[in-house]
């Protein structure tokens, strides 16, 4: 029998009869692999639990907790999806196997961590302005977000690097470390404790699967990069689809394909959070619904003259403003129009039936 707190599972609701925990490990199309005290199981979700789901975050993700009907001999029925502690979502703009589900703003693509790594390298591929986007979305999962600066041994000296970002954002850990010599993988053992999850954010070739086979010991990661022969600039995406691997230590990481393009939803507490500076500074305006373009009196403007407000620290705040401002919007028209498509296949589907029954179309 295995252990499930061993996987993080603190939950102390009783079970239904017949029933067992399990935590979700792996997920390819519509089947699920599963960590069961029965070790690891195939599962399926139970036709009444599809049926119940409304929209796509009711659907178990990798890092979720479940209960499901154990099958000694086929595959296990997914029956309950317990509540989570934290999750990191983006913007759900594709269809789904089960037509009745609505699409909504939100797919869920990781639950249950404790910490986010947002992964970049130190090379060609640095970008602070992006780190702070993942930064953002990291706030809103719920989760600790620590940044982990890859390749360091390909850098004489990331000295300028490291202290970049410990500018743009001074109350986050930062961890320079090398997958390849393993240069700063022990300043990782504080976040990887037994029990604990870690998810892994990071674009296409920044180093994600290198540094899960360091942690892990043994290349587990199939990783596309040779550094004689390919620009280690570019690397190659590796990743397609979500896993959550055990360590050695006994925590967890849960590891997402890299994201090319990262969409800001949802997020206004975070990015109030990330740039407090700034909107602590809207309140000294003159006047209220100040724009902070030409107003007489605004405490933004005075800022940037006066040089207390970094050019590039506003200009990534209104960037963040407007993301956010976006996907919202386009969110609530995918919500739309799935109503639209709804009602008009209702409508349809009326009239094909009047017209069984020998009803007269209108």
């Amino acid at each position: 029998m295995i252990d499930l707190s061993k996987y993080g599972y603190t939950y102390t609701t009783p079970l239904p009869n017949g029933q067992i925990p399990a935590r979700v490990t792996d997920f390819r199309r519509d089947q699920y692999k599963v960590i069961s005290p029965m070790g690891e199981l195939t599962a399926m979700l139970k036709g009444a639990f599809v049926h119940e789901a409304q929209t796509r975050d009711d659907l178990p993700c990798v890092g979720d907790f479940v209960w499901l009907q154990y099958n000694l001999t086929g595959v296990s029925l997914i029956t309950t999806l317990l509540p989570r502690r934290t999750k990191f979502s983006r913007l759900d703009s594709s269809g789904h196997a089960y037509a009745h589900i609505k699409a909504n703003r939100e797919q869920i693509v990781a639950a249950n961590f404790d910490y986010v790594f947002i992964v970049t390298s130190l090379n060609r591929d640095f970008r602070v302005n992006r780190i702070l986007r993942y930064l953002t979305q990291a706030r809103a999962s719920g989760a600790i977000p620590v940044i982990i600066l890859t390749k360091a041994d390909l850098c004489e000296d990331f000295t300028h690097q490291v202290t970049e970002v410990n500018l743009a954002a001074p109350d986050i850990a930062v961890h320079a470390v090398s997958s390849h010599t393993g240069f700063g993988l022990d300043t990782l053992n504080r976040y990887l404790q037994p029990g604990k999850t870690v998810v892994f954010l990071g674009m296409s070739g920044v180093g994600k699967s290198s540094l899960l086979n360091a942690l892990v010991g043994e290349d587990i990661m199939t990783v596309r990069e040779t550094r004689e022969k390919v620009d280690v600039s570019k690397g190659q995406h590796t990743t397609t689809h979500r896993q959550l691997f055990m360590l050695p230590s006994k925590a967890m990481v849960i590891d997402t394909p890299g994201m090319r393009e990262l969409g800001i939803y949802d997020a206004e507490d975070s990015i109030s959070i990330g740039f407090a500076d700034i909107e602590d500074l809207f309140t000294q305006c003159r006047f209220r619904d100040c724009s902070h373009n030409t107003e007489p009196g605004c405490a933004v403007l005075a800022a940037l003259k006066n040089g207390s407000l970094a050019e590039n620290r506003w200009e990534q705040y209104q960037t963040q403003k407007r993301e956010n401002s976006y996907f919202d919007d386009k969110a609530a028209f995918m919500r739309e129009r799935h109503e639209t498509h709804k009602s008009w296949a209702k409508s349809h589907k009326a009239e094909r039936k009047s017209l069984k029954n020998g009803g007269k179309m209108r």
